[in-house]
């Protein structure tokens, strides 16, 4: 079957053409934001999906109902998608949004808005891992050669949505001076999810307490999440997805240690002048 991999090249980056248009892109850049708007940025493979469940899960204070009953990508749309104008026209009331854009393309965006912002970030060899697997499912996405081709283009940021030092570091540097971004490891969701809950919900306003908390837990769990066809993106065509673990250190199952040489080297360069810090592996008896 015929791979989806139509590009398309916006300010020097490139996104699945197959999703994304100029007119889309730019729409985009330009969005209105209401103060009311939680906004989800992710870099690609770092957690978005299960941030939008539990964004989700706050703001209805832990009823699973909408999201046992809408799509992810309909509750909390894809602000840069060709269906973006349309399904967010029409959204009444305080909106989750999602995006993969870097802090440059939504600056101005953003600029005076008091929409809140939640940035996930994940340790980026666990990142390149999955998003080259994901690469050898999604049919939209160009099909990769080698791992090692892949990671080359991982390092130098030529891959689609751009490179992720630039989009980590663009983002991180906004949670260190404003208020209404928080800043958030995969790897901390991942090891104290209750915590990261209260952390996120406080953020938003909507402190969580007792079955509140509990039912939000247990509805964004990972096994509740591989049940729920409103997430686990079963629902997308056969055509567009033919559907990694997730755990932390899974990388080491990929990387050989001349990869993993060639990473630390480029990781040190890039990130000399950014404080943000990764947990690499999962503590022993921490696995899900």
């Amino acid at each position: 079957m015929a791979r989806l991999d139509v590009t398309e090249t916006f300010h020097h980056i490139s996104f699945p053409g197959h999703i994304h248009t100029q007119d889309s892109l730019n729409y985009a850049c330009h969005f209105k934001f209401q103060d009311r708007d939680t906004v989800i940025v992710t870099y690609p493979k770092s957690g978005t999906t299960w941030m939008q469940e539990i964004v989700t899960l706050v703001k209805n204070r832990g009823d699973p109902q909408l999201s046992k009953t809408v799509p992810n990508w309909a509750r909390a749309p894809w602000l840069e998608q060709y269906y973006s104008a349309k399904v967010l026209g029409a959204t009444q009331g305080p909106r989750i949004i999602t995006t993969h854009l870097p802090y440059n393309l939504l600056a101005s965006a953003l600029q005076g808005s008091k929409a809140k912002v939640i940035y996930v970030a994940r340790n980026p060899k666990d990142v390149v891992v999955s998003y080259y697997h994901f690469h050898k499912m999604a049919k939209f996405l160009p099909e990769p050669n080698s791992f090692d081709e892949f990671l080359d283009s991982f390092l130098e940021g030529s891959v689609s949505y751009g490179s992720w030092f630039d989009h980590v570091k663009g983002w991180t540097k906004q949670a260190e001076v404003l208020a209404n971004v928080l800043h958030i490891s995969y790897e901390d969701m991942w090891l104290d999810l209750r915590g990261s809950m209260e952390k996120i919900s406080a953020f938003l306003q909507c402190p969580l307490a007792g079955e509140e908390l509990t039912s939000s837990l247990r509805h964004c769990s990972f096994s509740s999440m591989r049940d729920n066809a409103m997430v686990n993106y079963t629902l997308v065509p056969q055509e567009i997805m033919d559907h990694s673990k997730g755990k932390i250190g899974d990388w080491r199952n990929t990387f050989t240690e001349d990869q993993i040489c060639l990473f630390d080297t480029v990781y040190s360069y890039q990130m000399q002048d950014c404080p943000l810090t990764f947990l690499w592996e999962c503590p022993e008896g921490e696995e899900e």
